[in-house]
């Protein structure tokens, strides 16, 4: 069996350098590269950044100044024979927002650019706000009705912005579908991977993969995950509803107690953050366009503004306006990036694992141990370390069962925009728990992460190619929702107001 696997982890590693090749593309010719300070951004950082920017100015700062608005909208208790809540809506893109690159992503940029990595985060994310409010208004603009769920999100908008034509719909859903697969892998060898981790913090004993405990756990994941699959996305969002919540606020609430052990240090992370940002260490590279480039690369990355990915949760709310869930979806962002990922950079940096003598021992070391490392020295030679240790893990395995979770729904939405044939749907359900079973076999069989990882970055390269240019597309639509939305008249957004034709607004109760 093993034979097997590496036969086919031979055949994946090809993914890797197209990948690479997409994600930095000009950088990877001398001529770009050699350009001071441009250099270092990749064609996709520009065009994602760029159209923050631009979005920011153009909607008059709305992730700031409706920011309030925006949380009193998503906590508004509501009830709807169609659809789901903004909250549940929330929660479902936070499922796939909030994922193990929280904490690997967040690792593997202090590693590669330092401490200031994270400023750039925050900066990314900040104008990466706005991309998410324009992408999820376009989303809510363009949803339909079917049964009593709301669908929609990019291979909808794409469809009415491509001049209607079915095969738009049909090409965008296929990517979309292909995206999820591509994803699906990664999070299931995630999950299988910090069970087992959890299970070895308990016992004390390493648990080698090819024991019967991680077929156990494979099969319970399999079935649980089958369930709720075929459940439809009500289903998930019940669950969903429950999980995101409560994963974010242990999650946070664990690394809060590490920041109030470690309060002396808090100066510290913050001086090294900012100094970072410009003055980068020698020993990151010691370029300001290497510590700009990894911030900016896996803060987007993270909140996964601009790629068109939670477009599907925020189509499927039954907001009162399109721009409510435009700004509430803009807060998600803000969960990811500015609170989740600053989190885990708190543990990174306030170690300071990264400075002196065991510098280099702690570079050698993958993401996850380089994170678990610095958490123990933040209490070290206590017994508080093994607790502090096992939540930490279970939090990495909840964000990527989330995450999971999330795929198999915005797949099954996306097949849906081809065809709403049962058979069809129960068919995209079935590849992708296949897709998340090859992941969860690849994590006995103790396969290299990395070809699985591609597989993701491929997948989230190309559809950031294809949602951006629909985003310009559809301006227009987007510009007039939020003139009307600032407006708060009480007046009724339909047709009118778009300057479309929208069933769905024009026949909502």
């Amino acid at each position: 069996m093993n034979s097997v696997f590496e036969a086919v982890n031979s055949v994946f590693s090809f993914v890797t350098p197209v990948s690479d090749f997409l994600w930095d593309f000009p950088t990877n010719f001398d001529w770009y590269a050699n350009i001071p300070l441009l250099g270092n951004f990749s064609l996709a950082i520009i065009l994602l950044v760029g159209t923050g920017i631009f979005f920011t100015l153009k909607f008059g700062f709305i992730q700031v100044t409706h920011f309030g608005r925006a949380i009193r909208a998503m906590l508004e208790s509501r009830t709807a024979k169609d659809g789901i809540s903004p909250f549940a809506a929330f929660c479902l893109s936070s499922a796939m927002r909030v994922g193990p690159g929280n904490i690997l992503g967040v690792t593997g940029a202090i590693a590669a650019g330092g401490p200031g990595a994270l400023f750039w985060m925050w900066i990314s994310a900040f104008f990466g706000m706005s991309t998410a409010y324009a992408e999820s208004v376009l989303a809510q603009i363009f949803k339909e009705k079917k049964g009593d769920e709301l669908v929609g999100g990019l291979p909808y908008y794409g469809r009415k912005l491509l001049g209607d034509k079915k095969i738009a719909g049909a090409a965008l859903s296929v990517l979309f579908i292909l995206y999820a697969l591509c994803c699906l892998p990664a999070q299931g060898f995630n999950a299988v991977d910090s069970v087992g981790q959890i299970a070895e913090i308990v016992t004390g004993n390493e648990i080698a993969t090819t024991s019967i405990f991680y077929y156990i756990v494979a099969a319970l994941l399999l079935v649980a995950t089958s369930i709720i699959a075929f459940g439809g996305i009500k289903k998930v969002t019940r669950l969903t509803d429950k999980m995101v919540p409560v994963m974010a606020v242990v999650y946070c609430g664990t690394v809060v107690t590490l920041i109030l052990i470690n309060f002396k240090s808090i100066p510290f992370f913050f001086a090294e953050v900012f100094r970072g940002a410009f003055t980068p260490d020698a020993i990151f590279g010691g370029a300001f366009g290497t510590v700009l480039a990894q911030g900016v690369k896996r803060g987007l990355m993270s909140n996964e503004a601009g790629q068109g990915t939670i477009t599907m949760a925020a189509a499927a709310s039954n907001a009162d306006h399109p721009c409510d869930q435009g700004c509430i979806q803009a807060l998600g962002v803000f969960l990811d990036t500015i609170v989740i990922c600053t989190m885990t950079g708190f543990v990174i940096v306030m170690s300071g694992l990264w400075l002196g003598e065991g510098g280099e021992a702690w570079m050698a070391l993958d993401r996850l141990p380089k994170f678990l490392a610095s958490t123990a020295e933040l209490t070290p030679g206590t017994s508080f370390n093994s607790i502090i240790t096992l939540v930490l893990t279970l939090c990495f395995g909840l964000f990527a069962y989330t995450t999971l979770l999330g795929m198999i729904s915005f797949g099954e939405i996306a097949a849906n925009r081809i065809s709403g044939d049962k058979k069809f749907i129960n068919g995209v359900r079935i590849v992708s728990l296949f897709a998340l079973g090859f992941g969860i076999l690849c994590s006995i069989a103790g396969l290299n992460l990395g070809n699985l990882w591609a597989f993701s970055d491929l997948g989230n390269i190309l559809i950031v190619f294809a949602n951006l240019p629909l985003l310009y597309l559809g301006l227009k639509y987007v510009n007039r929702a939020t003139i009307h939305y600032k407006k708060e008249d009480g007046s009724r957004f339909d047709s009118s107001v778009a300057g479309t034709q929208l069933n769905y607004w024009d026949n909502r109760d």
